[in-house]
């Protein structure tokens, strides 16, 4: 995978015959004391190569378009205006990727959180992709699409089983941090690169201690065991990541070290 072209909210990478595209909707800023060991207690000290603007963990949002040319596939659409106000660029970055909202008709989402599927409505109310036809996410997940969801769920395609989106994608379930939460498995000519949502938060320690959770994971246990099994399968050759909260624009691959395992991003993070 080779980093082509880059801006403030996109990156644009050649993966074979696909191209993906790294869509940066903001960033959230989130307390360390959502950080929990494996009995479920905030932890207790942090290590210094965990960066802390203010006082706070600050997580990338991000979310991925990929297209062989033809066929195109969102995955997650950001926050629009329904969360914190760092958040909502996704309009803006696919603008400046040189995609059009008009040519998207199919979005898949990794699981039901504001950060993740309320992009799906554009600040101004109306639907931020008027062509929708298909909308993926895990059964588990559906009862999002409620209020300002509730048009789109006639277009729900709710996800039971591992399944093929299309030609190069696949939906993976990894319940854990939501019943519903979802991996999408991308096979390209050249390899095969991992989108997740919230299977990793904070890139700079829960790569090196796997076994640290996160206080909103619902299930806290089932998500630790689904990060290491992902984790596994990404230390395999050709094998690559892209990750709703990895340092933006979140596209890199993974190797072992020690006990735990590395991330070498693909293009440097922006700051």
């Amino acid at each position: 995978m080779r980093l082509t072209s880059r801006g403030p909210h996109h990156a644009t990478f050649d993966f074979g015959d696909l191209r993906v595209i790294s869509l940066r909707d903001g960033y959230v800023d989130m307390p360390p004391t959502r950080l929990r060991d494996t009995s479920g207690r905030a932890l207790e000290e942090l290590p210094d190569t965990v960066p802390l603007p203010e006082g706070n963990l600050r997580l990338s949002v991000n979310a991925f378009f990929i297209t062989d040319g033809t066929t195109s596939l969102l995955i997650d659409t950001g926050a629009s205006n329904a969360w914190h106000p760092t958040m909502g660029s996704l309009l803006v970055a696919l603008d400046e990727a040189g995609i059009d909202r008009g040519d998207i008709i199919d979005v898949a989402i990794t699981h039901n959180h504001e950060d993740h599927v309320n992009g799906l409505i554009a600040p101004d109310g109306s639907e931020a992709f008027p062509e929708l036809r298909r909308m993926w996410i895990g059964a588990g997940d559906m009862s999002v699409f409620t209020g300002r969801l509730a048009p789109i769920r006639d277009r729900v395609v709710p996800i039971t089983d591992t399944v093929e989106v299309n030609d190069w994608v696949t939906a993976v379930p990894t319940p854990g941090h939501t019943p519903g939460h979802t991996v999408y498995r991308v096979t390209s000519s050249t390899g095969l690169l991992l989108v997740w949502g919230d299977t990793v938060h904070v890139p700079s320690l829960q790569f090196a201690q796997p076994n640290v959770s996160w206080e909103l994971d619902g299930n806290q246990s089932q998500a630790r065991r689904a990060r290491t099994t992902l984790l596994d399968q990404l230390t395999s050759p050709h094998h690559f990541v892209a990750g709703a909260h990895l340092d933006s624009p979140g596209v890199g691959r993974v190797t072992r070290n020690g006990a735990g395992y590395a991330l070498e991003y693909l293009a440097p993070p922006i700051s």
